[in-house]
């Protein structure tokens, strides 16, 4: 198997005597996709905010190979309100480097049928927001993409177009985690499934052998 691009090493983190995520382990190698699944609060935002350098461990390392491009979509947007979604993508563009700010924000709008009218971002949608939050994430062409349930808010048709841009990714030897409360897209994306409960990972392996597992009643 190739080098990983991603790995964390016992990765924890506690809120005072609460523990938000046990000591944990993954690794993420090229081509793959792994999903996170499992209940409310059992820790896969809070594993995916520590994979992206959001939120800082209490315990653990992360490593990345050099030069790794990393996008990260969180739960809840991380958006400007007052500005507009270009407002917005040309910000995060220049704040990342990119060379040209105004036509990867005018590539990113087409891609994600985002609106382009000067709204500003806080009157758009619920789902307009989310595919905004995944605008920026694909701003320089990340290799890793980290996205915490991408397709909660979408119609189908969008829900769709998500799928395709993970499998994209993957297929360009990079590499995506997902959280998701939607049983379909376990077989339709992931290669190994991360199942959380009570801030531990109690199954990580191939989707089709979850269901035999005791973790597989979690998702019952």
């Amino acid at each position: 198997m190739s080098a990983p691009l991603l790995r964390a090493l016992r990765v924890a983190r506690r809120y005072g005597e609460l523990v938000a995520l046990a000591p944990t382990d993954l690794e993420l190698h090229p081509g793959e996709t792994v999903a996170l699944v499992g209940p409310n609060g059992a820790g896969k935002s809070t594993l995916l905010s520590i994979l992206a350098g959001g939120l800082d461990p209490t315990a653990g390392t992360v490593e990345r190979a050099e030069g790794l491009r990393v996008g990260w979509a969180p739960q809840r947007p991380a958006q400007y309100a007052r500005l507009s979604a270009r407002e917005n993508l040309e910000l995060f563009a220049r704040l990342g480097g990119e060379r040209d700010p105004s036509g990867a924000s005018s590539a990113l709008l087409a891609e994600l049928d985002l609106p382009d009218d000067g709204r500003q971002s806080g009157t758009l949608s619920v789902g307009n927001r989310q595919r905004l939050n995944l605008a920026i994430a694909l701003l320089g062409d990340p290799q890793v993409l980290l996205l915490d349930e991408p397709t909660a808010a979408l119609d189908p048709r969008h829900r769709r177009e998500v799928w395709e841009r993970i499998r994209a990714v993957a297929a360009g030897a990079g590499a995506v985690v997902f959280a998701t409360q939607h049983p379909e897209e376990l077989e339709r994306l992931a290669d190994r499934v991360a199942v959380l409960d009570e801030g531990r990972i109690v199954f990580l392996g191939p989707v089709d052998e979850l269901e035999a597992s005791e973790a597989g009643t979690l998702l019952a």
